[in-house]
């Protein structure tokens, strides 16, 4: 019987059986018809679809866009995909802007407990609602 179960292509692609069916429910997997009422088969570039998915989603993509992206595959030209794939980028910069200045304000704090002086402790003291 050609194909695939889903167990097995959970194992060829690395990830579980119910991501596959979440992936499935989201419309980022097709799912399968069953031949003759028997259990469901994958063809071989299901793995393909699976992997594209999950380095999507390691690029830091959500799977709204992962869909947005696995629809542009279909059309010619990556305009639509590079105008996608900038806009993650320039969020990903302003996160690292954000984590940035909150690694600079914790070493600042680091250094004030450091000196000590036995007053209050300068990082419990910057948490606390002023």
């Amino acid at each position: 019987m050609p194909g695939m179960t889903i167990g097995k292509l959970a194992r060829a692609a690395g990830t579980h059986v119910e991501t596959i069916r979440y992936y499935q429910r989201c419309g980022l997997m097709p799912v399968p018809g069953r031949a003759e009422g028997r259990v469901r088969r994958y063809p071989e570039d299901a793995i393909d679809r699976l992997r594209f998915i999950r380095r999507a989603q390691e690029l830091g993509f959500s799977l709204a866009e992962v869909k947005q992206l696995l629809r542009l595959e279909r059309s010619p030209g990556c305009r639509d995909a590079r105008a996608l794939a900038a806009e993650k980028l320039a969020a990903i910069e302003e996160r690292v802007a954000d984590l940035e200045q909150m690694a600079a304000s914790l070493r600042g704090l680091i250094v004030q407990c450091d000196a000590g002086a036995g007053r209050a402790c300068p990082i419990i003291e910057a948490l606390r609602p002023s």
